[in-house]
């Protein structure tokens, strides 16, 4: 069982910069592929960005590529989203999400929700024009 809990949301203007933090329980946290997602008011919870258990792969949704970064401290049981250049259609409730699937490979398959058992409760982002 893993347990996330988001953190580091907030109101902030267009242009500015904002780091989420989720914080995992558990032992195995480093063997879980890790991922951000968003839902922003009256549309579909949509991905942003996955991380690999050790790192070596990343991939980002083509609307944050090049503005949001993800990462991860296995020795904190931590995943971090760096959110830079923000604009008002980033307004949505971030949710972090793990997986310890491996039966499936490719990047399209950690964009899907349904390949993640574990979730956050989400964390408000507010970009304010």
């Amino acid at each position: 069982q893993v347990q996330l809990v988001e953190s580091g949301g907030g109101l902030v203007q267009a242009g500015g910069s904002l780091r989420l933090s989720c914080a995992a329980s558990g032992r195995t946290f480093s063997s879980f592929t890790m991922g951000w997602f968003r839902q922003a008011p009256g549309k579909e919870r949509e991905f942003v960005a996955t991380i690999s258990s050790s790192s070596d792969y990343t991939y980002c949704a083509d609307s944050v590529k090049g503005r949001f970064t993800i990462s991860r401290d296995n020795a904190k049981n931590a995943v971090y989203l760096q959110m830079n250049s923000l604009k008002p259609e980033d307004t949505a409730v971030y949710y972090c999400a793990a997986t310890g699937r491996t039966d499936y490979s490719g990047a399209y398959y950690y964009t899907q929700e349904w390949m993640y058992d574990y979730w956050g409760q989400g964390t408000q982002v507010t970009v304010s024009s």
